[in-house]
C-alpha cells in the first residue's frame, strides 16, 4: 500500500473517460487543464483538491493501481473486475456508465457442425475462443460442462476466426457494428457490463473517513443523475 498522502484516483483512457467527466464534476474534483488535452503525454494531473491527484491509464490497468494501493480509488469495467477478481478491490457503487455486453461471437458462415449456437452449444465438446478475457471465458464455460481452449488477445480479435486462429471470439460489444462489419455474429451474452467505483481495501481501513466520504458523495451524485434521467 502506497505511503502517499494524496488520494490517488486511476481513471481509464478510451471512451468511458467522457462519461466520467460529469460526474467528476458532480462530486468537485476539476483536473488541471492539461487533462483535457488530447496531444498531453502526462498521466498524473492534479486537481482542484491539493489532497488529489488523478491518473490516467489503460482500462485494464485501473484495477491493478487499486488492488496493489498505486492508487486509492478507482473506475473500472466489471468485465475487468470479474477477469481479475482481485480480493483487495471493494467494489460499492455502479456508476451505471459505459454500458455493453461481453458475448460470445463466431462468423456468420461457420459450417453447422462447428458453429456455437444458443441451441447447440452444450452439444460441442471443445471449443478454441480467442478473447482479451480468458479467465472469465473459461470460468463461463467450465460451469457449463464445456471444455474450452481459450487464446489471450490483447486485440484485433474480430480476425481471429478470420485467420482460422480459432472459431469463436469473446468481446465487448456495444451496437455490433463491429461484428457485422468483420462477418461475426453475436450467438450469447456472458455478462452485461457497466463501470464500478473501486476502492482499495486497506484505504478503506486506514483512511476510513476520507474514503466514506467520497463513496457517500459518489453515490450522492448518481442518485441524483438517476432521478434527472
Amino acid at each position: 500500500m502506497t505511503d502517499n498522502p494524496k488520494l490517488i484516483i486511476a481513471l481509464p483512457k478510451g471512451r468511458i473517460l467522457a462519461e466520467i467527466m460529469p460526474i467528476l464534476g458532480a462530486v468537485n474534483i476539476v483536473p488541471e487543464p492539461e487533462f483535457n488535452h488530447d496531444e498531453s503525454r502526462k498521466l498524473s494531473f492534479s486537481t482542484n483538491h491539493p489532497t488529489i491527484d488523478l491518473i490516467r491509464v489503460r482500462s485494464f490497468d485501473v484495477a491493478t493501481f487499486v488492488a496493489f494501493g498505486a492508487a486509492h480509488i478507482g473506475v473500472a469495467g466489471a468485465d475487468v473486475l470479474e477477469e481479475f477478481r482481485y480480493s483487495e478491490i471493494f467494489a460499492p457503487l455502479d456508476l451505471g456508465i459505459g454500458r455493453c455486453r461481453l458475448s460470445l461471437a463466431e462468423p456468420a458462415d461457420l459450417p453447422a457442425g462447428r458453429a456455437a449456437t444458443a441451441e447447440t452449444l452444450e452439444r460441442l465438446s471443445h471449443l478454441r475462443i480467442a478473447s482479451k478475457y480468458p479467465n472469465t471465458t473459461h470460468r463461463f464455460f467450465a460451469r457449463r460442462g464445456i471444455q474450452i481452449e481459450p487464446i489471450k488477445l490483447n486485440g484485433a480479435m474480430e480476425l481471429a476466426p478470420k485467420l482460422g486462429l480459432c472459431d469463436q471470439i469473446v468481446d465487448l460489444v456495444s451496437s455490433g457494428a463491429t461484428l457485422k462489419a468483420n462477418g461475426l455474429v453475436e450467438v450469447m451474452e456472458l455478462m452485461a457490463i457497466t463501470s464500478r467505483l473501486i476502492v482499495n481495501r486497506t484505504a478503506m481501513k486506514t483512511r476510513p473517513l476520507e474514503m466514506g466520504g467520497w463513496i457517500d458523495s459518489f453515490a450522492a451524485a448518481i442518485a441524483q443523475k438517476s432521478s434527472a434521467a
